[in-house]
């Protein structure tokens, strides 16, 4: 009899917030029914023999190596190192294989479910001595990812994907709010673009907190989650010419998540509102965070000429992909348009559970 771990994980959206989470601002993001899966079977050694089937690329983990270095980006040789004091420690190797079909640096974190459903599965194939859930899981992939890695994203992905479906993340403390209200269908345009997310992460998490720290010197008591659009000038004052823009969309664009927040908390969200918040999000994005290129602008405008709500680029920029959001059955005239803008490929989504692991046997 062999057993076969199945470990999967989603992709996600984020609606509103995107370069907040690392300033410890709140996010809007859904888990998407686009999946990374992991299956493995024990191979009767001491290695975790990897397959990334979509790449085309191998992997050999030695459960017995006592390397110490881990280079930047492996994810998977560092997830074990976190889970080992917890009690997760290999004792027999696996075939791995890794498959899906999320895109690969599209900004519908691809990276964060490998992460993820490769925690799964090291938790359901060796063990861990305490209670697994999954905010629990999401942290693991936090520390992973952010925390082991020197890295400056903040934790949206991470539990987005992790919890599923649509939620409101408080990323000071982490806790969340399940919004289960319809909002309208949603499509994905992919440019084709690589995403520079290290790079562009790290200068714009910088400029963001240089900002901040300069207008704690004439106001000590400055909160950027308190600050309101209206008070942006008398901050503006204290702060860099060079870091006015980004300053201006940190403020403009928690703004904008607390405002959608109030539209979602209502018993009928209107699409219409949401999509034009998205807008003014992409603007933010656009103008003065600078990371949407002019393909991505040419996707976003095909969309509101094909009718819908709102569209704005998803994840750090620079490429990767736009969200556009309709309230109308049409789907199919968003797709064709994306395409027709040069997009390489346009899918709708919906919401999707969180990431799961099982164990069969056969």
């Amino acid at each position: 009899m062999t057993e076969t771990i199945t470990s999967q994980a989603p992709g996600r959206i984020c609606l509103f917030g995107d370069h907040q989470d690392y300033l410890e601002l709140p996010i809007i993001a859904c888990a998407v029914d686009r999946r990374l899966r992991i299956n493995a079977t024990p191979n009767g050694t001491n290695q975790l023999l990897i397959q990334m089937l979509d790449l085309n690329k191998k992997e050999c983990i030695a459960i017995d190596s006592k390397e110490t270095v881990i280079q930047k980006g492996d994810f998977l040789r560092t997830a074990l190192k976190v889970l080992k004091p917890h009690g997760c420690i290999p004792t027999k190797g696996y075939d791995i294989e890794v498959q899906g079909n999320i895109p690969i640096n599209a900004g519908l974190s691809s990276s964060t479910a490998l992460t993820i459903a490769w925690i799964q599965f090291l938790i359901e194939a060796f063990g861990i001595n305490t209670e697994v859930t999954p905010s629990w899981i999401a942290q693991r992939a936090y520390e992973t990812e952010v925390l082991e890695q020197g890295s400056s994203g903040g934790s949206m992905d991470q539990y987005a994907i992790a919890v599923g479906k649509l939620i409101y993340l408080n990323t000071v403390d982490n806790s969340f709010v399940r919004i289960s209200k319809p909002i309208g269908q949603l499509v994905v345009g992919v440019s084709g673009i690589a995403k520079d997310t290290f790079g562009t992460l790290a200068y714009l998490k910088d400029h963001a907190l240089n900002a901040i720290a300069q207008v704690k010197k004439v106001f000590p008591d400055f909160e950027i989650a308190e600050v309101k659009s209206i008070d942006l000038d008398r901050y503006l004052n204290c702060v860099d010419f060079e870091l006015k823009a980004v300053f201006t969309a940190a403020v403009i664009n928690h703004s904008i998540t607390k405002e959608a927040k109030i539209e979602l908390d209502k018993s009928n969200p209107d699409p219409i509102v949401l999509g034009d918040l998205m807008n003014q999000h992409h603007e933010q994005l656009q103008m003065n965070l600078k990371i949407s290129p002019p393909k991505i602008e040419a996707m976003i405008e095909a969309t509101m000429e094909a009718g819908a709500c709102g569209a704005k680029i998803v994840g750090s920029g620079g490429g990767g992909c736009i969200v556009a959001m309709t309230n109308k059955n049409n789907t199919g005239e968003l797709i064709h348009a994306l395409k027709k803008a040069g997009a390489v490929d346009a899918f709708v989504v919906t919401q999707s559970n969180g990431s799961s692991v099982n164990t069969t046997a056969s």
